[in-house]
């Protein structure tokens, strides 16, 4: 019995790395009838059967895991947004922001293509991602992700996942460290102002001894599995100060004696997150309308 992670799953074969060999596996069918399924980045136990096969019998404990798209032990997100081609939009980062902070997982921002502004811009950048970091967010501003010194300052150890807008350089990135990976890149849609969807498959890639993986549909942000009250945690600087909220259930909408609205009046919470925060709000409120 050996153990391993998976760092790839595709048509049915899960690819697993075990001290530095890869074996293509399949799972057992104990897994169905258990109604599990194996992701990328488990940690598992296998069973050779020849010198490059197995199955995989056991799946260990997961710190966390995304359905969409299906990775588990995630150590960071990178938040990957660009200054231009599309547009930098600080309701889109926060979107994804609390998608990352709702399943309890560290994301760090980095915003690409700084080398496409002039002076002027590249400072209006510097102070968003300034503010973003007095909330406790490591920020990135780079002309792209392809320097591996920088990009092995980013990334920690264990598990970092590539999301973002399409169109950012998650795949340019990717033929970066793989150079033999040939990942198609995007091409950016005028009308939509954002690229293609492009990968394929999920699959971890070494980096200095650190895994990176590329994520297709993580640019989907889906909030469906996110509540009200879960919401307002996602907001760390709202987090940390709910507790001098008069109503100790505060959603920081309509209430009195709210921190968090005074916080905003006062300038030490952005009125563009509390703005993003109250949309998010009302997404959640029509769904359950609706439903």
């Amino acid at each position: 019995m050996r153990e391993g992670i998976i760092y790839k799953a595709l048509s049915g074969f899960y690819y697993v790395d075990s001290r530095g060999e890869s074996f293509q596996c399949r799972a057992r069918g104990v897994f169905r009838k258990k109604g599990l399924t194996p992701l990328v980045g488990d940690q598992v136990l296998f069973q050779i059967e020849n010198e490059t096969d197995g199955y995989i019998t056991e799946l260990k404990p997961r710190s966390n895991e995304l359905k969409r798209p299906p990775v588990a032990n995630i150590n960071q997100v990178l938040v990957v947004m660009s200054a231009k081609e599309p547009e930098f939009s600080k309701n889109l980062i926060d979107k994804f922001l609390v998608i990352v902070e709702s399943f309890d997982i560290a994301p760090c921002l980095i915003v690409t293509k700084k080398d496409l502004l002039n002076d002027e811009q590249i400072a209006v950048i510097e102070k968003h991602l300034a503010d973003y970091e007095a909330i406790g967010y490591r920020t990135y501003f780079v002309s792209n992700l392809e320097d591996q010194s920088a990009l092995s300052k980013i990334l920690v150890d264990g598990i970092n996942v590539l999301s973002g807008q399409s169109g950012v350089g998650k795949s340019s990135l990717i033929n970066a460290v793989k150079p033999n990976s040939n990942l198609e890149t995007g091409v950016i849609s005028s009308a939509l102002n954002r690229g293609k969807h492009t990968t394929r498959h999920v699959e971890l890639i070494q980096v200095d001894g650190k895994y990176l993986a590329d994520t297709p549909g993580f640019s989907a942000l889906d909030i469906a599995h996110i509540d009200k009250y879960v919401l307002k945690n996602c907001f760390p600087e709202f987090a940390a100060r709910e507790e001098q909220c008069k109503y100790r259930e505060c959603l920081h909408v309509n209430e009195p004696a709210c921190a968090i609205k005074d916080a905003v009046q006062s300038g030490d919470i952005m009125q563009s997150r509390y703005d993003n925060y109250l949309q998010l709000m009302n997404e959640i409120e029509t769904r359950k309308a609706r439903y």
